[in-house]
């Protein structure tokens, strides 16, 4: 399991991740609202702007204060502080 972080100390598996989005565009603004109304947003932003827009694979949408760029470059970049390997 690979563990990033997405802001706040708060992490996700980035396993599980299929997709790093800006929430600007009005079908992410919709998806992320469908998702609340279903309960499987997990907000991370600990009350900041939203500015990246996390879609896991289990259908639950993770909501990061972090430009998507620095999620991708944290993913990318092992060796980075934002990731950590565990064993499973």
């Amino acid at each position: 399991m690979r563990l990033v972080n997405v802001g706040y100390g708060n992490t996700v598996n980035a396993d599980r991740l299929l997709a790093i989005v800006s929430p600007d565009s009005a079908p992410i603004r919709r998806l992320v609202q469908d998702a609340r109304d279903e309960t499987r947003v997990i907000d991370a932003t600990c009350g900041r702007k939203t500015r990246a827009v996390l879609i896991m694979d289990s259908g639950h949408v993770v909501l990061s204060p972090l430009q998507p760029e620095t999620m991708a470059a944290r993913i990318e970049d092992r060796s980075n502080k934002g990731l950590i390997d565990h064993e499973e």
